[in-house]
């Protein structure tokens, strides 16, 4: 299966645009192949902490919110499943406040999965409340996924346990402001025996400035598909054929997930 980690700048508070971004890429992606689209911690938000928590009434969102309308339409359209990441009524509903929540959607635009973030990081725990630690997998074409958000990923028995429930498949989305922090996923790949993909924000967040640097790597830690501090879409193969067309992940070209090095996926420094 060809997977896309869609890696843009989210407009502060601004649901309807960054919505519209998603759309987009879920487009973009689709026309390369893609069957399924992965987005940044809090992509539809921003990672922006101060904002959220002055209005979260107009931040929270439901998996059947009007203003994912253009999310699901796109997943209609193209027959492409999105994994996005947004403020989500809390575990227990409105009266359980927010999460840090990530919505898989089906490309019938019907909601497949939801993840809300177990690991809280700093102020988000007085913002959020922590999801529980089950959940966070689904399956879809013959792949087994696992979920995870940003801080989730600094605790090895996530991934473990991922492993351990037969996941093949594990989608991080995460906001990371240094390349240190998303070299990580290699490693987590090779331990554990999964195909990662990171899909990591870019640009100023309430906190820091994320850096960017998306990627995807084979189940043997082989970088597949890397992007650099801008806009695009890291774009490769996932599954049974993961690794058989890349090179490594030190400055080499590499595959786009089709049997040859893409122009739209740069080169590491």
């Amino acid at each position: 299966m060809i997977v896309a980690a869609a890696q843009f700048p989210s407009a502060a508070l601004d649901i309807e645009a960054n919505a519209a971004r998603t759309a987009e890429a879920i487009a973009e992606a689709a026309g390369r192949g893609a069957e399924l689209v992965v987005l940044a911690e809090l992509a539809l938000t921003g990672y922006e902490l101060d904002a959220i928590a002055a209005a979260p009434e107009r931040c929270v969102l439901a998996p059947d919110d009007p203003r994912l309308d253009p999310v699901r339409e796109a997943c209609r359209a193209a027959g492409v499943a999105a994994v996005v990441n947004c403020p989500g009524r809390g575990p227990a509903g409105p009266a359980d406040g927010m999460a840090i929540s990530t919505f898989v959607y089906g490309p019938d635009g019907a909601p497949l999965a939801r993840y809300d973030k177990h690991h809280l990081h700093g102020r988000e725990n007085g913002l959020f409340t922590a999801g529980p630690t089950a959940g966070g997998r689904f399956t879809f074409r013959g792949l087994r996924f696992a979920l995870a958000t940003c801080y989730d990923n600094a605790f090895s028995a996530v991934a473990e346990q991922a492993a351990a429930d037969g996941c093949q498949v594990y989608l991080a989305s995460s906001f990371h402001d240094t390349v240190d922090g998303t070299e990580r996923y290699a490693v987590k790949a090779r331990d554990h025996g999964l195909d990662v993909l990171l899909a990591n924000g870019i640009g100023p967040g309430s906190e820091s400035v994320a850096c960017g640097y998306s990627g995807i790597w084979a189940a043997d830690g082989t970088c597949l598909a890397r992007l650099a501090d801008g806009t695009g879409l890291a774009v490769a193969e996932v599954g049974p054929a993961a690794g058989r067309t890349a090179a490594g992940p030190e400055g080499a070209a590499m595959s786009d997930g089709q049997g040859r090095a893409s122009a739209s996926v740069p080169q590491l420094p």
